[in-house]
């Protein structure tokens, strides 16, 4: 073959591949161009504007965590919000929005996320975010409470359930947890065949690896938001991704984007190894709400429906074409879950105080027989 006819056909190869990419670049824009110009009604909501009173919280292994607290500090009854895996508290906005006038509201971010202060990879396990969970309720949080763990936080209430379990029932009269699982996170097959699943999960691991130890290069290349992000996360994190708002979309890819990549690359082997199906019996001694969205890829309904096995008191709410951030996609349905919660932990609350009070009137007869008893053995 000539040298003038190699080069023409090299020409031609690079040539279709360049116009292929173009063409798919253009594809891409056109697509979120169609997006964004269809009616938004999430377009003024103030995503991340929301703020409470700033406090930090300094945990025993000298971790600084951001919190904030807000609503009214007379309120009987405190909510803690714990978020999910590459977010922050701010992705609570529609909870915080709705129920910030009536309770008092707790948010912080996890250890590496948002605010708080980065640690070491060792430090980046689900067994101690449940104790950092442990240090907020006891610096923030002074009398009874409810725990709302999405994904991520999900796991750190069950790891708070199995290293503190004196504190359900007592402390904490209510749990929710959101788009979560138990354990076995490993085993999702993403909708994929089995080997092909098998497949993922080892590149996944071995490419986290690698993220690792180039996060900086990586990072750097992750601080403009761009069309693909865009797509990959409105078709990945929303169910009905055809009706999701573009601003909502958008608002939690920022948050995404803002958790470093070695971060990203820590808490994942924490995330596949985590097994707290033993720690659920701890729950049934409150009332608690398991939240799903059908079409959860990421912790798909069954991992739901075996917390709920598991915790047969449960009550399980299975929301119709949401995904993995059904808190942001289906606020209403998520927050009308809430407070059926809220309803059931304040009921549950009352009718333990109605006990202690009938209980405190039955033995009142008694402790008056017994001081008229001392009195008479005086005066004999």
């Amino acid at each position: 073959m000539s040298t003038r006819r190699r080069v023409g056909i090299a020409g031609a190869v690079v040539g279709t591949a360049s116009a292929t990419l173009a063409g798919a670049a253009l594809a891409k824009k056109y697509a979120v161009g169609r997006i964004r110009l269809r009616p938004d009604l999430e377009a003024s909501e103030p995503f991340g504007e929301l703020r409470g009173r700033p406090v930090t919280v300094k945990t025993s292994d000298g971790v600084e965590l951001y919190a904030e607290v807000d609503g009214p500090e007379d309120a009987p009854l405190t909510i803690v919000f714990c978020h999910g895996y590459t977010l922050n508290l701010d992705s609570w906005h529609y909870q915080r929005r709705d129920l910030r006038d009536t309770y008092r509201l707790v948010f912080w971010d996890q250890r590496c996320h948002g605010r708080s202060a980065r640690t070491p990879a060792e430090d980046c396990t689900i067994d101690r975010l449940g104790f950092d969970l442990a240090e907020i309720l006891n610096k923030l949080v002074p009398g009874p409470c409810v725990l709302i763990g999405h994904s991520m936080g999900g796991m750190t209430v069950m790891a708070l359930a199995e290293s503190h379990p004196e504190l359900f029932g007592e402390k904490i009269r209510g749990v929710a947890l959101i788009s979560t699982s138990a354990g076995k996170l490993a085993e999702i097959t993403l909708g994929l065949p089995a080997l092909i699943s098998k497949a993922v999960h080892w590149t996944t691991a071995s490419a986290m690896s690698v993220l690792g130890r180039r996060a900086a290069l990586v990072d750097r290349g992750r601080q403009a938001g761009n069309d693909l992000s865009f797509l990959m996360l409105r078709y990945l994190g929303f169910g009905d991704s055809s009706s999701v708002s573009p601003t909502v979309v958008d608002f939690a890819e920022s948050m995404i984007r803002s958790t470093p990549t070695d971060v990203i690359a820590d808490f994942y082997p924490a995330l596949m190894s985590h097994d707290k199906l033993a720690a659920l019996d701890v729950l049934n001694k409150v009332p608690t709400e398991i939240i799903i969205g059908s079409k959860d890829w990421l912790t798909p309904v069954d991992h739901s429906k075996a917390i709920n096995a598991g915790l047969p008191s449960a009550r399980l709410t299975e929301i119709p074409d949401a995904s993995h951030l059904v808190l942001l996609e289906k606020p209403a349905a998520v927050n009308e879950a809430i407070g059926e919660l809220l309803k059931r932990a304040e009921d549950a609350e009352a009718a333990g105080g109605a006990i202690e009070a009938l209980e405190e009137t039955d033995s009142a007869p008694s402790r008056l027989k017994g001081r008229r008893a001392e009195a008479g053995e005086e005066a004999s």
